[in-house]
């Protein structure tokens, strides 16, 4: 097929504040060094932000350096932080932590609503003239003759039908070729998946481990909690996950009495029965938390998955031709639940070292790995390597759990052993023993306790019907055999968006796994969690998907 093809001098895949932030890096850089390279920019959501969620405390430092008239310029701050709070939280009540940890003291720093954040950061690139492309899904890797050395990204086509015909409407994907490629897609990104397993560029490396985030934003009434409140930056540990299932809620004061809120669970959770989005439901209607939001309407929803692993799980960070960034790089600091500062400044770094080599006619792994020694020499190295053992103190049972936490926490992060072991997520479940209790559902009201399919109309989520699926399924007979008979089918319940159900046959009997992938919020739990590996998620067409504006 006779496909366009246009050249960049570099290449950013995702508009995320990686992305964004590498790019009008690389601008700035450029117009210092007298030069012009061509800059392209590809995202697969409809606009800028469509596909940015996060309740997000936002710790300045890369953006003053970026931008720093950032306040002048109009930067989308939702709140200022002016108090920490932490509480543990037992089934009917909360008790208060009375030392925030250092890690989580965020006084003074900014929520912000990353749909909107990007969408800023978007406006100024374009002003700068970076080439931006939204609504062009980033489908497959293009290797030079070699096989190894990165020259691009072939786009998707566009107007296939479910066989993957064209359509009348057809448009072939375009290849975009570069000197440099920059991946900045987020958390197990299909393409930084693709290239990290084909060049091996995580042999050596511990395991990528992750988080899946459901999160809201409620309106809440003119007289609300936050009002009287000293602290506007809360975070939850123990119901309803307990001791033994990593991970969190938390609740930030947002502009125009609204709140973003949410849940994040780690998937190295090893009960199979647990429903992650009733999980967060059990959260809502806690004592404490629904005091917080009593008389509140969500009005968004959305789902993400967060990488956690920490500094032993980072790829390399450069092969011939292209360099990694942001979530899709594991740029995450675990014990501080931020990462839009290093995301930023990952794509800051691999901006300065591709402006070079754009200047130097030299896309060698061997120039690009200079970004790693800047990231090394840098102040998010110290970030990402204090939290180089949390995930996996986080996910040890019990008091076990604040043995390695408060040990790593007087340490600088080494603790007991160091490394601590990894575990890839997918192999944690445990058999179900014998037949399952039926656990009591949350109940919903459809405006502050909204049900799952909801929360993907909320999420403005829209996928075309008539198109190839995005989720590829490898075999339905083991979904049907060995996944049910041990797991009694987890994937129709750590879905977020009802994506996946089970249904029997009235006739014969027999189990079939029904499949709703418009309901898909490109969280990528189903592929990361999925104990047979049974599962891929692809990029859909490209602007499909959560349409987010407020979160």
């Amino acid at each position: 097929m006779q496909r366009e093809q246009i050249q960049f001098d570099m290449l950013f895949v995702g508009a995320g504040p990686a992305g964004l932030a590498g790019a009008i890096r690389a601008a700035q850089k450029a117009e210092e060094k007298g030069m012009a390279p061509e800059i392209g920019l590809i995202e697969k959501g409809a606009e800028i932000g469509a596909h940015a969620l996060s309740g997000a405390v936002l710790n300045p430092k890369a953006l003053a350096e970026l931008i720093p008239d950032y306040k002048e310029r109009g930067c989308p701050i939702e709140s200022t932080v002016r108090g920490d709070g932490f509480y543990y939280l037992m089934k009917n009540r909360a008790v208060k932590v009375p030392v925030v940890p250092e890690h989580m003291h965020n006084k003074g720093f900014y929520v912000v609503s990353l749909s909107k954040f990007t969408r800023w950061l978007g406006r100024i690139a374009e002003e700068m003239g970076i080439n931006i492309f939204p609504g062009f899904a980033g489908k497959e890797i293009l290797y030079g003759p070699d096989g190894k050395s990165v020259i691009g990204v072939r786009t998707d086509d566009k107007g296939l039908d479910k066989e993957g015909n064209p359509k009348p409407n057809f448009e072939p994907g375009i290849d975009i070729m570069a000197g440099v490629t920059i991946l900045g897609e987020g958390a197990r990104g299909s393409l930084t998946r693709e290239v990290v397993q084909r060049l091996g560029l995580d042999k050596g490396r511990l395991p990528q481990v992750y988080e899946t985030g459901i999160k809201e934003v409620i309106q809440l009434p003119e007289e609300n909690f936050f009002k009287k409140s000293r602290e506007n930056d809360i975070h939850t540990l123990g119901y309803p996950l307990g001791l033994d299932t990593p991970g969190g809620g938390f609740i930030y004061e947002m502009a125009d009495n609204r709140i973003s809120i949410g849940l994040l669970i780690g998937l190295s959770y090893e009960d199979p029965m647990i429903d992650l989005y009733d999980e967060f439901l059990r959260f809502k209607s806690h004592p404490f938390v629904a005091k917080i939001i009593e008389g509140g309407k969500v009005i968004e929803s959305g789902a993400r998955t967060v990488a956690t692993g920490g500094e032993y799980t980072l790829p390399a960070l450069a092969a011939e031709g292209l360099m990694l960034i942001g979530g899709g790089a594991g740029m995450q600091n675990p014990p501080a639940l931020k990462g839009v500062h290093l995301s930023m400044k990952s794509g800051m770094l691999a901006a300065e070292v591709a402006v070079d080599a754009v200047d130097k006619g030299d896309f060698s792994e061997r120039r690009l790995r200079s970004y790693r020694d800047s990231f090394e020499k840098s102040w998010a190295k110290p970030e990402i390597h204090e939290g180089r053992n949390f995930a996996q103190a986080l996910a040890r049972k019990g008091p076990a759990k604040f043995f390695h936490l408060g040990l790593q926490y007087v340490t600088k992060g080494r603790g007991l052993i160091d490394p601590l072991p990894l575990e890839a997520d997918f192999l944690t479940l445990k058999p179900v023993k014998g037949i399952p209790e039926p656990s009591e559902r949350p109940e919903t009201d459809g405006t502050l306790f909204v049900d799952k399919l909801t929360g993907v109309y909320l999420s403005k989520t829209q996928h075309r019907e008539d198109q190839p699926g995005h989720l590829i399924v490898h075999d339905r007979h083991i979904c049907v055999t060995r996944c049910y008979d041990l797991y009694k089918s987890p994937c129709t319940r750590f879905c977020p968006g009802q994506v996946y159900e089970m249904e029997i046959d009235e006739q014969s009997k027999e189990r079939k796994l029904k499949l709703n992938p418009s309901n898909c919020l490109h969280c990528k739990t189903c592929e990361i969690k999925d104990p047979f590996e049974n599962i891929t998620w692809t990029c859909p067409e490209g602007g499909e998907g959560p349409g987010y504006t407020v979160v």
